[in-house]
């Protein structure tokens, strides 16, 4: 086995992007991180290329393993047609563990350390597989902190009962997004809300033209966002409700208007992840057309 660490993105698109396309939809994150980097467009907070860790694990055959982490984002793989290997994930940890890498996840703060791993999020069996051999090499708990569902749509059902309209959120809906955001991140994430930072994730939000309001009599009820365009797939996520509108289908009818607006874009598929946690959320994207395609885990290493 062969460990490969890039430091161009172009590079990395070249060498991984046909593999990561046999699963387009499963790898909407990686896949979406690599296409996003390699056309070199956006270049805010953490999605410059320069601050990631991007790495194959090849053999004679190709490559049987890739990777990417974004800081502080969680590290992403993909075992070639989902073929877990144990060979490739411990040739993979011991080339992390030879590189210089970032001492708590800080760009530009480096020494002759492993790369700083916050956690792992990935296919199941995948990420099950390299938590078992990352914890053991290194010394160190984890805790599952999410399972997940990523699911696919094909076809909206005609029969889902829709209300209200979307629209593309404007600078006029600054009196209350940043609030709905810093919710959806308490809900989904735990994550404080940290209002002092949120207009400048709103601002960016409104400038990227992917992020729909739901409208009902004129009042916003509820959000949900296109996200990263790929070939044939796009991902839709941030889907949140403040809690006074939540149990009257609005989240329904946004999600089902925004998988809509994607099919009609040319897109064949829409993509989302759902916490099995949440057996509402589930049932609500059942109904949309979405079907489940792969298991995923999110685990936090100490």
């Amino acid at each position: 086995m062969k460990f490969k660490l890039y430091n161009d993105i172009k590079m990395f698109y070249q060498d991984t992007y046909d593999i990561l396309m046999r699963n387009e939809a499963q790898n909407l994150i990686p896949l979406g991180n690599v296409i996003m980097g390699n056309a070199g467009n956006d270049k805010t907070d953490w999605r410059d290329p320069a601050n990631w860790f991007m790495a194959t694990v090849s053999d004679d055959s190709g490559i049987r393993l890739t990777a990417i982490m974004t800081p502080p984002h969680n590290l992403t793989l993909y075992a070639t047609d989902n073929q877990n290997d144990d060979e490739a994930i411990i040739c993979l940890i011991d080339g992390m563990m030879l590189q210089i890498g970032y001492i708590d996840s800080t760009p530009g703060v480096s020494s002759k350390t492993d790369y700083y791993v916050p956690g792992v999020m990935t296919e199941k069996s995948l990420a099950e597989d390299f938590t078992r051999l990352y914890t053991a090499r290194k010394g160190v708990d984890y805790t599952i902190h999410k399972e997940m569902r990523i699911h696919q749509l094909l076809k909206v059902n005609p029969d889902i009962p829709t209300v209200g309209t979307i629209r593309l959120v404007q600078e006029k809906d600054m009196s209350f997004l940043p609030y709905w955001h810093a919710g959806f991140h308490l809900d989904c994430f735990d994550t404080p809300p940290a209002l002092e930072k949120e207009a400048d994730a709103c601002h960016y939000l409104i400038g990227t033209k992917s992020l729909y309001v739901l409208e009902v009599d004129g009042i916003p009820v509820s959000i949900s966002k296109m996200r990263r365009e790929m070939q044939s797939v796009c991902g839709i996520g941030l889907v949140y409700t403040p809690p006074y509108f939540r149990g009257k289908g609005y989240a329904t009818s946004c999600v089902a208007m925004v998988s809509q607006v994607i099919l009609e874009r040319g897109f064949t598929k829409s993509v989302l992840y759902t916490d099995l946690a949440n057996p509402i959320s589930n049932s609500i994207y059942k109904k949309i057309g979405y079907e489940p395609i792969a298991d995923a885990l999110e685990i936090k290493f100490a």
